[in-house]
C-alpha cells in the first residue's frame, strides 16, 4: 500500500533552521476509534497529526500512514513495508506510531535503517480517550528522536529503551529492561 502523506509545518517556523521530523503511522491502539456505540474499535486516521497540531509544535513534520493494523495482525511483509517507507523518506529523524504488542519485533527489522534515528512509540489507551498516554508518549518520543544518536529505540511511559534490551510485560501493561 502506498503511504498516504499529510504535510504539516509549525506556523512561522524558520525552515532553514528547524528539525524536520517524519512520523510514520502504522496503526495500533494509539489510532483506534469507535465508529458508533455498537462497534468495536477500528484503526482511524493518524492520531499524531491531531496531537501535534493541537499543541502547536515549533518544528517541521510530515505524517504518513503506510499500514493501518493492530500490531498483533502485522506480518513480516508488513514490517518490510515499514522498513522500506523509513528508508525511502529523506528525514533523518523518524517516529513510528505503532501498536504495543509487537513494536519490539518491528524495531528489530528497522535496525536495517542505517543513518537514521528511529523512535517507535504507542499508547496503552487510544488517543481519543481522556485518560490516554498517547500525548505524553509522543512528546517524549519527539524529545528522544532529537537527542539520541542514530539507531532504533522504543519510547513508552516516559522511558527510552534500546530495542535490543526491552520487552513488554503484559500483566503490568508496561515495558521493562531485559
Amino acid at each position: 500500500m502506498a503511504a498516504k502523506r499529510l504535510n504539516y509545518c509549525a506556523p512561522g517556523a524558520n525552515r532553514n533552521n528547524v528539525m524536520k521530523l517524519h512520523i510514520l503511522a502504522v496503526g495500533g491502539t494509539i489510532d483506534k476509534v469507535y465508529f458508533d456505540a455498537l462497534s468495536d474499535y477500528k484503526i482511524g486516521p493518524p492520531a499524531a497529526a491531531e496531537i501535534l497540531q493541537r499543541i502547536n509544535v515549533n518544528f517541521d513534520y510530515d505524517v504518513s500512514q503506510v499500514i493501518s493494523k493492530d500490531s498483533l495482525d502485522m506480518t513480516d511483509a508488513d514490517r518490510e513495508e515499514i522498513l522500506a517507507a523509513v528508508q525511502a523518506h529523506p528525514a533523518k529523524h523518524v517516529i513510528i506510531t505503532h501498536g504495543t504488542d509487537t513494536m519490539v519485533d518491528t524495531g528489530q527489522v528497522l535496525k536495517q535503517a542505517l543513518g537514521k534515528t528511529v523512535v517507535i512509540m504507542g499508547a496503552m489507551q487510544p488517543a481519543i480517550m481522556k485518560l490516554t498516554d498517547a500525548d505524553f508518549n509522543l512528546g517524549v518520543a519527539v524529545a528522544a528522536v532529537q537527542a539520541l544518536p542514530e539507531g532504533v529505540y522504543l519510547c513508552m511511559s516516559g522511558r527510552i529503551y534500546d530495542v535490543d534490551r526491552v520487552a513488554k510485560n503484559r500483566s503490568e501493561s508496561q515495558f521493562q529492561d531485559l
